[in-house]
């Protein structure tokens, strides 16, 4: 068996971590988040780490974060830059923003020869998720289709009382394959429920049990070639209406695959709760989840020898 890998987005961190969510220590003995999702996804069964991050971060990166985990995982670095971009494409002038998500694993196609599961670096998942993803992935095969699969949450483990949050709603079959993703960008935690709009005026109710993303995916190596088509017509196509904005999503290009019938991604459900500092005011929130499972034995302490 090859064994799955872990790709951890992180190229949205910056240089020196001053004052950013990603590095601010929320764990009893100054973990951050990121910690806390490679000591999951270790003790799942994960054996190799790929930290995708830009060059300006590269040396404190290492010495945070990537040195200490070298010392339990196998460690690669790929690097998101504005300038990888396949002919005869070039950087728009006075494009700063980076391509977005489905470019950033796109960046890593050289160092990924097995299937491979997709996190955000400042969020949290829980435990059984990396556990979940670590068995489907291990067994993860091709056939006339891309098999992929996703950790769907449910709506109310993933929102703050802090201000609003924005998620991707799931609709799927009756097998539990996925249908489709519909970006909420404005949901709120109420007393009368969770509600979502889209101006700003008219909300409307989401139940509490909807299944949404919190972008924890599971690939097989057969997506790279998908996105680098996919990226090419985002250039060419979609690109020239916004060039100093426009992101190639990760969820977009699949989308287009499940539209396409190239692809089936099985959704698997999680009941643990997500936690992340959207706001500053979510800060104590984490502190104290932490500390708690901490306490009950979840986590050792220190987290990392």
């Amino acid at each position: 068996m090859v064994e799955p890998i872990l790709l951890i987005m992180a190229a949205g961190m910056g240089s020196r971590y001053g004052g950013l969510k990603q590095m601010d220590p929320v764990g009893p003995d100054g973990e951050v988040i990121l910690h806390y999702s490679i000591f999951d996804a270790k003790r799942a069964g994960f054996k190799r780490v790929i930290f995708l991050i830009k060059h300006e971060i590269e040396e404190d990166f290492r010495q945070i974060v990537g040195d200490r985990v070298a010392r339990h995982m196998e460690v690669r670095y790929a690097f998101q830059q504005l300038d990888r971009l396949p002919a005869p494409f070039t950087v728009p002038e006075g494009r700063v923003k980076p391509w977005g998500t489905g470019h950033a694993v796109l960046c890593c196609k050289e160092l990924i020869d097995a299937p491979f599961a997709v996190i955000n670096a400042d969020d949290y998942y829980g435990v059984d998720a990396f556990r979940t993803a670590y068995q489907v992935l291990s067994g993860a095969r091709d056939d006339d289709r891309l098999r992929f699969m996703m950790v769907g949450y449910q709506l109310r483990n993933t929102t703050t009382e802090n201000g609003h949050v924005a998620r991707g709603v799931c609709t799927l079959d009756e097998a539990g394959h996925l249908l489709s993703i519909q970006e909420r960008t404005h949901i709120i935690a109420t007393c009368d429920g969770t509600l979502y709009t889209e101006d700003g005026e008219t909300y409307h109710r989401l139940p509490e049990d909807t299944l949404v993303s919190m972008n924890l995916w599971g690939f097989t190596p057969g997506i790279l070639d998908a996105l680098e088509t996919g990226f090419a017509a985002f250039l060419r196509d979609d690109m020239p209406r916004n060039p100093l904005k426009a992101e190639y999503f990760l969820p977009t290009a699949v989308s287009g695959l499940l539209e396409a019938g190239r692809a089936v991604v099985q959704v698997l459900p999680s009941h643990d709760k997500w936690y992340g500092v959207t706001y500053q005011a979510d800060k104590p929130v984490v502190v104290s989840a932490l500390r708690g499972m901490a306490d009950n034995g979840t986590y050792p302490r220190p987290l990392w020898d």
